[in-house]
């Protein structure tokens, strides 16, 4: 255990639709942790960012509007609640176009930066599940638990079509089109990029059940906690 927490951190990273935040909130559940989802915070900035009008690929301007933005998660039972400046945007981050956004915004050096430190002083006391692209390899190193959860691009989209609204007019090859550019820019960006963690238990759920996917990561950090002094 690192000597500077109380409990565990669990952390669990992997690429766009893998499935991270239904696996993060059952071991938060499970385990009686809190569950800190990363990837709404880069949502909420991104949601300020465009109601701004601000260029996604303009880093000083985004760090200037970092500076001056407040993102808050508030652990419920049914999932984070997100507050923006104090205002509750739990549904609108959720939005296709906020999370397009937030996919351009996430590759600059020193917001990432910037987002890491946050994190880490949400996470510092342990017992939390915190899930993303780089909390195993840059947020939380040390992390008790690390879970690297993957799935085949094809895989991944097909469940994110199968969850997509009725009303929004997009095609199954589109989805999948879409998760392969972001794992392009995710795989390839310069600061974390996404990766597994060197400690990693990497969990490939291409041809697994949601029900085994979720036993086996229990198992994961079943183990993992049995091993800590």
């Amino acid at each position: 255990m690192n000597a500077g927490r109380e409990r565990p951190v669990i952390a669990i990273d992997g690429p766009a639709g893998a499935g991270k935040s239904t696996l993060a909130a059952h071991l938060a559940r499970r385990f009686g942790f809190l569950n800190l989802e990363t990837g709404a915070m880069y949502r909420a900035l991104a949601l300020k960012a465009i109601d701004r009008d601000l260029d996604f690929d303009e880093e000083r301007a985004l760090m200037q509007l970092a500076a001056e933005t407040r993102i808050q998660l508030e652990p419920q039972l049914e999932g984070n609640r997100v507050l923006l400046d104090n205002v509750d945007v739990s549904r609108r981050v959720r939005d296709g176009d906020v999370t397009a956004a937030a996919s351009r915004v996430s590759v600059h050096p020193r917001l990432r930066a910037w987002m890491v430190e946050q994190q880490r002083a949400m996470g510092q006391q342990g017992g939390v599940v915190m899930e993303g692209r780089d909390i195993g390899t840059a947020v939380f190193p040390d992390a008790e638990v690390k879970i690297f959860l993957d799935a085949a691009a094809e895989v991944r989209g097909n469940r994110r079509y199968r969850q997509a609204s009725p009303t929004q007019p997009v095609t199954e090859a589109a989805v999948v089109r879409e998760l392969r550019e972001r794992d392009e820019r995710d795989r390839n960006r310069a600061e974390s990029p996404l990766r597994p963690a060197a400690d990693a238990m990497v969990l490939d759920s291409t041809a697994m059940t949601l029900e085994e996917v979720l036993a086996r990561a229990e198992e994961i950090v079943r183990v993992r906690m049995g091993e800590l002094p």
